[in-house]
């Protein structure tokens, strides 16, 4: 019975990521969509990441985190999206098992390093709208590397760390994961030994990686929300206002969907819900991302304007 146990555990080569099974009869219209929003993300985003490059009036601490920000979220599309359009082109919903602990190493690394730099983008703000006479140096150019570096690397030694403890484990079955992709808090599930110790490091490394930066986002724009509402200028106040609010808008969508997705209590509308959360921060975000922060930007507009002509 041993035998053949350990026999199942070793002959496993893939797993079934069952997607989204309730449209399974529909998938032509699903593969449209999501093609075009892997296409308007790749294509506004690598346009910021251009335009910050090329042109040297963007060459300021807050056009680097917005490069690094394009940057990020279209590898983070990118590490998502082709396998599942070939999933919904061909039918195929397999994956190997080392293609998908890759997949989860990367999603992991690029989540907890948009967590950051989404804090670093906010407290940059603060310091230009607020503290404006100390910003130059406190943001400069040396700074801006160091934070962005901090963040990289923070986030690429604890996903290797959960990646490690990950290929010690011995998997058990099924190898069903009911998601469009893989992450760490679900395959976990599959495998037999005791995880617990798996689980709550995760959880430990969920919440570093999403409470404080997000405490840090929410304090810096509460600060400059403050800041705004003093502007004598009804029309400058607005405008402002306006721009602030979109911004906090789109990062509490990121940092909701990421605790109520890894930190809360698993419940049955959690499971239900699962993916809906999961294409807010994996798809929708990525894609809405250079239009609220970069395009709607008078700078990267002007910018743009000159490379057109």
């Amino acid at each position: 019975m041993a035998d053949a146990e350990q026999g199942n555990q070793t002959s496993l080569t893939e797993f079934i990521l069952l997607g989204f099974e309730s449209i399974s009869e529909l998938q032509i219209l699903p593969f449209l969509l999501f093609l075009v929003i892997y296409i308007v993300t790749l294509a506004g985003n690598f346009l910021i990441v251009v335009l910050v490059v090329a042109d040297q009036h963007l060459h300021t601490s807050m056009y680097f985190f917005l490069g690094n920000l394009s940057c990020l979220e279209a590898c983070y599309t990118s590490t998502i999206l082709p396998r599942l359009l070939t999933s919904l082109l061909t039918g195929d919903k397999t994956i190997s098992v080392g293609g998908c602990i890759t997949q989860c190493y990367f999603i992991g690394f690029l989540a907890g390093t948009e967590c950051y730099l989404l804090a670093m983008m906010s407290y940059d703000w603060y310091l230009a709208i607020c503290k404006p006479l100390n910003y130059a140096t406190l943001m400069n150019g040396s700074s801006c590397l160091q934070l962005a570096a901090g963040s990289l690397i923070s986030a690429l030694l604890a996903n290797s760390i959960v990646t490690l403890m990950i290929l010690k484990l011995t998997f058990c079955g099924p190898n069903e994961i009911d998601n469009f992709f893989c992450e760490f808090t679900q395959i976990i599930n599959l495998y037999c030994n005791d995880v617990y110790q798996m689980e709550l490091l995760i959880t430990i490394l969920c919440a570093l990686f999403t409470l404080p930066p997000f405490a840090l986002t929410g304090t810096s724009y509460l600060r400059i929300i403050s800041t705004i509402l003093r502007i004598p200028s009804t029309i400058r106040k607005q405008k402002a206002f306006s721009t602030c609010c979109s911004h906090l808008f789109l990062v509490t969508i990121f940092y909701g969907t990421l605790i109520i997705l890894y930190l809360l209590p698993k419940t049955n509308t959690y499971r239900d819900l699962n993916k809906v959360f999961s294409v807010f921060y994996t798809i929708l975000t990525p894609m809405a991302n250079p239009f609220i922060y970069s395009l709607r930007n008078k700078e990267v507009k002007k910018a743009l304007r000159k490379k057109c002509q």
